[in-house]
């Protein structure tokens, strides 16, 4: 039998559930409590009307809200990129090979590094309170590598993508026909086992709408359900044919018009903003408050990966989002949680309701909204994940 354990004397609790609490989006529950048994969570509510449990933690008066859901990284690499980012950041010209940088030093990694790597990353995740997390490949680009990336992913979460179609691999640069190729037949047959989803970076020096299409077309007959690196750099396609294909979500959307909006606010894709990316790049913001009000569902994530958004800090992408990206506090810690659950098509996750998983995080301030309020100050007092407390 589960032992239970009531965290109580919570000051306000975001569960995500808007029938609770004050009705918002948040369904904010102030002086509330939160129940666990084993690994899920059997109660919330006023801490008064708590029931009766075997352990009990108290908050303290502090802020309790759904573990983050990073639901777009890149962790499977091996390498920097420092002077790339010294040389953008301090205005130089720079002409080594971006991408292509880390895809040689991840060919060159053994798979114990790859797998050191990935899992400093995601304690340094864990330790700012992101408790789900996908994970693509995309650095190996030839059939060995990028099924061994996403093999040892899959030892570290069920969501793992298979993004095979990041660029056109160095030695197939001249004949782009041939990497598709290789991507839908070879690669996709020893990549699909150990891969939930599949990606392509759908943007002019990447893959063009067709070549987009057929690839994830190939890869929902395998199995593997679509999402999209969609409109980052340009306008393009990319939004249209994840609506289309019914992809989970289309990540980044920062160039967007009015037809891109309109499609998304009616279909099950979430939009997922990538603020980090426009952070270290110093490029143009996405225009969240646009798709909010627009209808569309939207999702915050890290995009970390070592070239243009090397954070793995959730926290750090609300206070973008709401300092740059025109979102309230509530709808960036909303996206941030529930959001990113529904990019990932999860409901066990990124909610503090009766039957979800038991993925908490504690912060060290009254109130979810000191995540903006506060930027850059390590708020993350405590993180459960699963029912257990990991920090």
């Amino acid at each position: 039998m589960s032992s239970s354990t009531v965290i109580t004397n919570i000051a306000a609790l975001v569960t995500n559930d808007p029938s609770l609490g004050d009705h918002s989006p948040l369904g904010l529950v102030r002086d509330a409590a939160v129940v666990i048994e084993g690994d899920r969570v059997v109660w919330t509510g006023e801490s008064s009307k708590a029931p009766a449990t075997d352990n009990r933690v108290d908050a303290e008066g502090r802020a309790v809200l759904p573990g983050f859901v990073d639901s777009h990284s890149h962790l499977l690499f091996a390498g920097d990129r420092t002077e790339e980012f010294n040389a953008r950041m301090s205005g130089r010209p720079y002409s080594a090979g971006g991408i292509r940088t880390t895809v040689a030093a991840t060919r060159a990694a053994s798979d114990a590094e790859l797998e050191a790597s990935l899992t400093r990353y995601l304690a340094e995740a864990l330790r700012q309170g992101t408790t789900t997390f996908e994970t693509k490949s995309g650095y190996g680009l030839t059939t060995a590598d990028e099924s061994r990336a996403l093999r040892v992913a899959a030892r570290h979460t069920d969501e793992v993508t298979f993004l095979g179609a990041h660029i056109v691999a160095p030695e197939l640069a001249d004949d782009p026909a041939a990497y598709v190729d290789l991507v839908t037949g070879e690669m996709l047959d020893a990549c699909a086992p150990h891969a939930r989803w599949i990606d392509v970076f759908c943007e002019k020096g990447a893959f063009d709408g067709d070549q987009a299409r057929a690839i994830l077309t190939a890869g929902r007959a395998k199995g593997l359900h679509p999402r999209i690196h969609a409109n980052q750099l340009s306008y393009g396609p990319g939004v249209q044919l994840a609506v289309e294909l019914d992809a989970a979500s289309a990540d980044h959307c920062t160039h967007l018009t009015d037809a891109d909006v309109d499609a998304l606010a009616n279909s099950r894709t979430v939009a997922t903003l990538l603020p980090g990316a426009e952070f270290s790049t110093r490029a143009q913001w996405p225009d969240a408050r646009r798709l909010v009000d627009g209808g569309a569902t939207v999702a915050l994530s890290t995009d970390c990966n070592p070239g243009s958004s090397f954070t793995s800090s959730v926290p750090f992408c609300i206070a973008l989002a709401v300092r740059d990206m025109g979102m309230t506090p509530d709808e960036a810690v909303w996206s941030a949680t529930a959001g990113g659950a529904a990019a990932l098509r999860r409901e066990d996750v990124g909610r503090l309701v009766p039957g979800a998983y038991a993925d908490l995080t504690l912060l060290d301030a009254p109130s979810h909204v000191h995540l903006a309020y506060r930027p850059g100050v390590p708020l993350v007092a405590g993180v459960w994940r699963r029912g257990v407390r990991k920090l």
